[in-house]
C-alpha cells in the first residue's frame, strides 16, 4: 500500500515520491535552520535521489508499509515539504511525519498536508495514528493537536510520542 495516488485539498497537491523530485526538494529543505530542528544537514539532490531510491524499496520489516508524498503549493505551484505515514500492513496503526521548508512555515501547510494523510489513513482503516514530536517544538505540536493527537508520556529518541485513536471509517 504505498503512496500510489495524488490527494488534494485545502490548497495543496501531494505527490507520491519519486526519485526525479530529489533536485526540487534539496531546494526546498535546504535550509540549514530546518535542519537544527529536524536533525542532520542539508542532502544534495544526489543524496536525496540515493535516499528516495531505498524509501521506494519499502522498509525490510514486512509488516511495514512506507508512504511518502511530496508536497506542492496548489496544483502546479513550488514543493515545500514532505508527509510521510509509516502502516501496518494490515492498515491498523499509521505513524505520521511531517516537514515543511523554512520559507513556507507558519502558513498551515504541515497542518493541511498532515491532515490529508490522516484522511488517507483512516480511510485505509488505520484505527490508531502517532506521530514523534520533539518537546517544546510548538510548531509540530500543534500540528499534532490539530489532528486531534494528544501527547503520551512514552519518548522515543528525545521525542514524545503523540497518539490518537480512529475507530475504522
Amino acid at each position: 500500500m504505498p503512496a500510489d495516488r495524488v490527494l488534494t485539498g485545502d490548497g495543496l497537491t501531494l505527490e507520491p515520491l519519486r526519485v526525479e523530485r530529489a533536485e526540487e526538494m534539496a531546494s526546498a529543505l535546504g535550509d540549514p535552520a530546518l535542519h537544527s530542528v529536524i536533525g542532520g544537514r542539508p542532502a544534495s539532490a544526489d543524496e536525496l535521489r540515493a535516499r528516495y531510491a531505498r524509501q521506494l524499496r519499502g522498509p525490510a520489516d514486512p509488516s511495514e508499509e512506507w508512504c511518502t508524498w511530496v508536497v506542492r503549493d496548489g496544483g502546479d505551484g513550488p514543493l515545500v515539504g514532505y508527509v510521510q505515514a509509516t502502516l501496518t500492513r494490515d492498515g491498523a496503526r499509521a505513524e505520521l511525519a511531517w516537514v515543511v521548508g523554512t520559507p513556507w512555515q507558519g502558513r498551515g501547510v504541515a497542518r493541511r498536508a498532515a491532515a490529508l494523510v490522516l484522511a488517507e489513513a483512516r480511510r485505509r482503516g488505520a484505527e490508531v495514528v502517532l506521530a514523534h514530536v520533539r518537546p517544546g517544538h510548538a510548531p509540530s505540536e500543534a500540528v499534532a493537536r490539530s489532528l486531534g493527537m494528544r501527547p503520551t508520556d512514552v519518548v522515543v529518541d528525545g521525542e514524545t510520542r503523540w497518539s490518537m485513536e480512529t475507530g475504522r471509517p
